[in-house]
């Protein structure tokens, strides 16, 4: 009785995904086609962006009554079966997670077996760690095959800094044997001038999902630079950590509910009032480190090699590896 028991709850449980996903805004009480494309040019297209936000928020959003926004929330939230679960539930959605390979074996270790989906992991350091160059070999790998240590999808790329090069990318697809051309068109690339425009690109990544693009990556190479250069001062310093706050949960719903990979590069300072030790420091304070699901920290070693330390994760220890930076990629050894 108790495995009838189980084989029913877990097909319930399987008719509770697929009916949100086949849900539509349209279909909650009070939004129509109108109101439904003023929801998702702000960046609420989806059922759970809706749930969690406020009665009051929703109305000035839509230009609905705030009655009629309550009425469409709790709906939705109706719909999501927004309530406790066993932690079986979530073990069966950790075993959808896949891991994609940073090309070096040591990497791959201290990441649990690569950077994965449903997740946010970010790597800061100076310039000339080889952040923007494990962003590049994630880019490349996300393409191949789950049993090669790939994801089977594309990457978006929003390049800030002006740091993506398509022949870094054509040096690693030699390497491994992969159309160059091919790779490159699986890669979507962006360049973004300031933060509203990181935004609202962030936004843009679910209208390429709907059309069927099966996006497993996001780089956001660097998180912090066009925040950090337009919020100066500490009297702006709230509202810069307010605006990034929202950038980031945006990222964070991304991986959750299209099950993919968010890899995002930040910029560092020295902080004077270290002594001793490293001064290195990763800029966007609490609000950063709080989101960020893996954080990683690269600096360079010895004989060229650089060297990642593991800062923060929920499941995996603190450790350290190094890997070498080659012609043909991220590799465990000096070419």
């Amino acid at each position: 009785m108790t495995k009838e028991k189980d084989k029913e709850k877990e097909e319930t449980e399987t008719e509770k995904v697929k009916d949100s996903a086949e849900i539509k805004l349209t279909d909650l009480p009070g939004i129509g086609a109108t109101t439904a494309t003023k929801l998702e040019d702000a960046g609420y297209g989806d059922l759970m962006s809706l749930a969690v936000m406020t009665p009051s928020d929703l109305s000035s959003v839509a230009d609905m009554t705030e009655a009629s926004a309550r009425k469409a929330i709790f709906a939705a939230r109706k719909m999501l079966h927004l309530e406790f679960e066993d932690a079986t539930v979530y073990l069966k959605k950790r075993e959808t997670v896949i891991k994609i390979s940073a090309g070096s074996k040591n990497l791959n270790a201290l990441l649990g077996g690569g950077v994965e989906t449903r997740a946010i992991t970010e790597a800061y350091g100076a310039f000339g760690s080889g952040k923007s160059q494990l962003a590049h070999q994630l880019a490349v790998n996300v393409q191949l095959p789950i049993e090669k240590g790939g994801a089977n999808g594309k990457a978006i790329w929003l390049d800030t800094e002006s740091t993506f090069r398509p022949e870094r990318i054509k040096s690693m697809c030699q390497a491994q044997g992969l159309d160059f051309q091919k790779t490159l068109k699986n890669i979507f690339v962006a360049r973004v001038f300031n933060s509203d425009h990181q935004i609202l690109l962030v936004d843009k990544v679910i209208d390429l999902i709907k059309k069927g693009e099966p996006i497993k990556l996001i780089i956001v190479d660097s998180i912090t630079a066009h925040f950090r250069a337009e919020f100066a001062g500490r009297g702006q310093l709230a509202d810069r950590q307010q605006k990034i706050n929202k950038h980031l949960h945006a990222l964070m719903r991304l991986a959750e509910s299209q099950n993919l990979a968010v890899y995002i590069t930040n910029q560092v300072m020295a902080d004077p009032a270290m002594m001793f030790g490293d001064p290195t420091r990763p800029i966007g304070g609490h609000i950063l480190a709080h989101a960020s699901t893996y954080r990683i920290y690269l600096r360079r070693g010895k004989k060229n090699s650089r060297i990642a330390k593991m800062i923060d994760s929920p499941n995996l220890p603190e450790g350290e590896c190094v890997f070498f930076i080659t012609e043909t990629g991220l590799q465990d050894e000096e070419p």
